[in-house]
Parts: C-alpha cells; structure tokens; sequence
C-alpha cells in the first residue's frame, strides 16, 4: 500500500516545520502545526506561510480533513483557525490542553470568558486514538514532558514528534515550562524510541547550526545512537543534565503572544470594546511560573 505523502514547510523567522500530509488514495490531507507569521515590534499579523499551504492544497485538488496541533507552542502562533475559514477541518490536540489552560489560563488573567476545557478546539485527543485520513490512520500518541498536552503522531512509519526530540546534534526539548517535567520528557521520548529503528522521525523545529545542513528528520536508530542527550545516559543522568540546561536557558521571545493565542486554538484573544485585539504582558511572573 502507497505511503501518505509528506509536505514540509519551513518558516525561518521562527525556525519551525509545518507539514502537509496527504492520503495517496484519497486525495483527503492533514496539516501539522501550522504558523501564522507575527512581528513582535508592530504586532502585525500576515498569513503568508500559511497562504502557501492553501495554494498547495487547491492547486492539486486536496481535502482538508485535520489541522493537528503537537502542543501549545510557545515559540511561534498557529494558523489552524485561519486554515480552517479557508479550507474546512477540524483542529485537534491532546486532550491535557486543559492542564495547560488552566495553568496559562491563569498566568495572564484571561477572565471568566476563557474556557478552561478546552472546547476552542474541534477534538481532543487521548492516547491511542486513531484519526482516519481516507485510506491512511494517524495515531495519536501521548508523550508529554515539554508540555503536558503534548502528542506525537504516528503515520505509516513516519512520527511526527513536535518539540519531544530535534536533530541528533542539537538534542532534546526544554522542560521548564509551566508543567513541563525532565522525567516524564524522558519516558516519553523512550516510547517514541522504542517504535522500530527504521521509523522516520519528523522534527517540529529545526535551528540552524554553524556549517550543518537543514535537517529535519531523523529516524528512531540514529536518535538512539547520536543524540548528544540521550546517548549513552541513564533516565537519572538525564533528568540531571536536562534540569541544569534549562535553568540557563532563556525564554522564547514569542512566547507571551503564542501561548495567549495557542491556548485557544489560535484565535486571538477577545477584541476590546474599540474592536482591537490585545495581548498582555505579565511583569516578572514569566520566570518564576
């Protein structure tokens, strides 16, 4: 049976991947972790990568049936409810989203308004719940650590595994965020590792390094032999190492409008009674959450 095939988007303002997947048999496809181009310093809003991927989809005569979301990004703002407008589907995230919510949800004061549960996205997914796309089954995978509501996805023998692993040189994902844990990150990524050495590895970010190519896949046995975090270290090794490189890293520098905007689907917040979208800045609590 022919394999999904895969699309990848590179956004290099944030260093993220998007994906376009797509049933061979049925033409129906899904998107995996959609960016919205946002610029900080004016707080303008542009829809071109995005606009890229509709173009793609129309040119060839696709369906959108998903718009898969690995976790509340922190680092760039999803365009899955503007994909959505365009293009019809439904968003979906792991169902600990809830967790996350409640505990941003509070972090920057969202209001009574705010639902915590998580009923801004169209399905919420638990472990081992089995996405139908035409002819091809995605399965959804719980693997949290970097976040609570994180979720791999399993396609043929592709894992598309968000911010959980990066490029064997570059290592792991950070686990200081609000219920973010070093443990539960590394028995998470055992469980990806424990699929079969050939599995490929899809990565959701790819920073550049020094005289590297771009790479943004990888397969389970290359994780297994060289990832300069994983290789070679025991569970309580790494709990160790994790724990001390996150406590000198610093904070994303769009994490305060992704993580408002992220926690509900995408959407912005409500706009004010002059019609503006506002985004609020906590003082000195980011750190310390």
């Amino acid at each position: 049976m022919q394999k999904a095939k895969i699309t990848k988007f590179f956004d290099s303002e944030t260093s993220t991947l998007s994906y376009l997947i797509t049933d061979p048999n049925t033409n129906q496809c899904a998107i995996i972790d959609s960016v919205l181009n946002y610029f900080p310093n004016s707080g303008e809003i542009t829809t071109t990568l995005a606009d890229n991927i509709i173009a793609i989809i129309k040119d060839q005569g696709l369906t959108l049936q998903w718009l898969l979301e690995t976790h509340v990004h922190a680092d760039h703002l999803s365009a899955a409810p503007y994909l959505k407008e365009q293009l019809g589907g439904q968003i979906a995230i792991g169902a600990n989203i809830k967790t996350v919510q409640n505990k941003f949800g509070s972090l920057f004061n969202a209001g009574t308004d705010f639902a915590m549960d998580g009923s801004q996205f169209d399905r919420l997914l638990k472990d081992q719940d089995v996405l139908q796309l035409g002819d091809t089954e995605i399965l959804a995978m719980s693997t949290p650590g970097h976040t609570p509501a994180c979720m791999s996805f399993l396609i043929d023998d592709a894992c598309f595994v968000g911010d959980t692993l990066f490029r064997p040189d570059y290592g792991t994902a950070r686990c200081d965020f609000p219920g973010g844990d070093a443990a539960t990150l590394w028995d998470s990524m055992q469980r990806i590792l424990s699929l079969p050495d050939q599995t490929r590895l899809f990565m959701c970010h790819d920073y550049p390094l020094a005289g590297k190519e771009h790479q943004w896949q990888t397969t389970v046995a290359e994780s297994k032999a060289r990832n300069i975090h994983i290789a070679g270290k025991s569970r309580d090794e790494y709990i160790v190492m994790r724990t001390a490189r996150d406590a000198e890293l610093q904070v994303p520098k769009l994490l305060i409008p992704s993580v408002q905007v992220n926690m509900r689907a995408g959407h912005l917040p409500p706009a004010e009674d002059n019609g503006v979208h506002y985004l609020k800045i906590p003082i000195n609590t980011l750190t310390s959450a």
